[in-house]
């Protein structure tokens, strides 16, 4: 990603990380006020909304993927269910998660997957067994649970999905009205500190992003989202005064000297190019030996926040890492 001068900057950088919080957020929140306003019209004329639009439970192939649950997950969190027509327990799950999603009468969407049907869009996921239930909202990835779970639970489990997904990205589903029988979700409580990070990344003042998230990490060091949006944020900062033309002249020129190589692969993964800079530094921690290579065996770790650990680029890597490691 590069500008007219060659040079990056934070506004250009803010949505070129993939998946990156920040940028989904905000597609969500305009996607959101878009959808409200449109419920605001509809209340004010009588009208009903257009719920025959929005289908509760469908099945996905990897042909209707994109569009069935990445793009929709920008109105509504997606639920997506990876089942098998064998698969004992899934037979005694997907009938909660259908009922559940139809009782929710538009709060959430269910995506039913067939693995062996579509087995890219398992191992993209990095799916090990099932019945394994995971949610994309807003673009982005949230593992939600894996083998058969009560009622009870699934239900708790969607209520918190359900909240977070209002709260943090403003999706409120295609029927957040709803009615007498659609339960409540739960308010999450504003988090002021991280509040302000995201204020302040979304303005584009890096520093003050990286002090704020590291705020709530100071209080909290096992708090997800401040640590994805701390690596983002140090992620921005790294490469806001690059040249890019230099810094991949730099790295091709020496495919040994790792602050090239860390620069590089920081570009990379800013223009969305996730496994070139996994790659890149898995690479490099092969061709090195001690403090170098314990440089670049950080950095990965660290651009692994950045994407999730959950994600199966960052699966990948983490076990190429090993192989070149042990």
């Amino acid at each position: 990603m590069q500008s007219r001068n060659s040079r990056l900057n934070s506004s250009a950088l803010r949505g070129a990380v993939d998946l990156a919080a920040v940028k989904a957020a905000g597609e969500a929140a305009q996607k959101a006020e878009q959808t409200r306003a449109e419920r605001a019209r509809q209340a004010a004329t009588g009208e009903s909304p257009a719920l025959a639009e929005y289908p509760l439970v469908l099945d996905v192939t990897e042909d209707t993927f994109e569009s069935e649950v990445v793009q929709r997950s920008a109105e509504v969190p997606v639920v997506v269910d990876f089942w098998a027509e064998w698969c004992g327990p899934c037979k005694q799950l997907s009938p909660i998660l259908e009922r559940l999603a139809e009782e929710y009468a538009g709060r959430i969407v269910l995506a039913k997957i067939d693995v062996d049907a579509n087995p890219l869009i398992a191992q993209q996921f990095g799916i090990q067994g099932i019945p394994a239930v995971m949610a994309v909202v807003a673009g982005q990835l949230v593992p939600l649970f894996q083998g058969a779970e009560n009622e009870s639970n699934v239900r708790k489990v969607l209520d918190q999905l359900i909240a977070v997904a209002e709260q943090r990205f403003g999706i409120v589903g295609v029927a957040a009205g709803g009615g007498p029988d659609v339960p409540a979700a739960p308010r999450v409580p504003v988090d002021p500190a991280l509040e302000a990070a995201h204020e302040a990344l979304d303005r584009g003042d890096l520093g003050g992003a990286v002090q704020a998230y590291q705020n709530v990490l100071s209080d909290r060091p096992g708090h997800v989202e401040a640590k994805l949006g701390l690596a983002q944020a140090q992620l921005l900062q790294r490469v806001e005064k690059l040249d890019p033309q230099q810094v991949r002249t730099d790295a091709a020129a020496d495919p040994k000297d790792v602050a090239a190589q860390l620069r590089a692969a920081d570009l990379d993964l800013v223009g969305g190019h996730v496994e070139d800079a996994f790659g890149r530094l898995v690479d490099t921690v092969a061709k090195t030996f001690g403090e170098d290579r314990d440089t670049a065996r950080l950095r990965l770790l660290e651009l692994f926040e950045v994407i999730g650990p959950e994600d199966p680029r960052t699966v990948a890597a983490r076990q190429a890492l090993a192989r070149v490691l042990f």
